[in-house]
């Protein structure tokens, strides 16, 4: 039986997400893979919305119903790979109670702003040009296993030699409990 593993959208959920198929494609091999859209699981309205309008529905409550309903969700002990806000979503989850072997977050941002580790193992991963990442003394603080991206932005999941790596460590780590 093939260990489960989600993955949780960065904040546009399933609107130009073509790129999610890389990490798909070459996980199904290997696990038992469910996508989850941010957005569906914040309830924020499948419109029009800007970048900054995104951000405003997941800050104000969002973040908070999409970590719920998750937890409510998901029973089992899984792999965790996020990206941007996902990454966010799936470390309050694990705060919550989520049965998380590893977390991998790409490019979350926000986590700047936590002051509790989960209990999971958490792998973090962020472009050297993301204005955003967390500073040192955060990674020290945590004391979190992560990655700086030498010359890469924010959107570095969405690059396919970025993809390949991943995939490929995660796949090498993968120990059946």
């Amino acid at each position: 039986m093939k260990y489960r593993l989600i993955i949780l959208s960065d904040l546009w959920g399933v609107i130009d997400a073509s790129w999610v198929s890389m990490y798909v494609d070459k996980l199904s091999e290997d696990f038992e893979v469910t996508f989850y859209s941010s957005c569906e699981l914040a309830e924020i309205p499948e419109k029009n919305l800007s970048e900054e309008e995104r951000h405003h529905f997941f800050v104000n409550g969002g973040i908070e119903k999409a970590v719920k309903k998750l937890v409510e969700l998901e029973k089992e002990r899984l792999i965790v790979l996020a990206f941007s806000i996902g990454g966010t979503i799936g470390w309050k989850a694990c705060l919550k109670g989520l049965n998380v072997k590893k977390l991998y977050a790409i490019s979350s941002t926000r986590l700047r702003y936590e002051t509790e580790k989960p209990k999971a193992e958490a792998i973090l991963y962020f472009g050297e040009e993301d204005n955003y990442k967390p500073n040192n003394s955060w990674f020290e603080r945590m004391e979190v296993d992560y990655s700086i991206i030498p010359q890469k932005a924010h959107e570095v999941y969405k690059e396919e030699e970025f993809a390949a790596k991943l995939c490929l460590q995660i796949k090498n780590s993968y120990e059946p409990s």
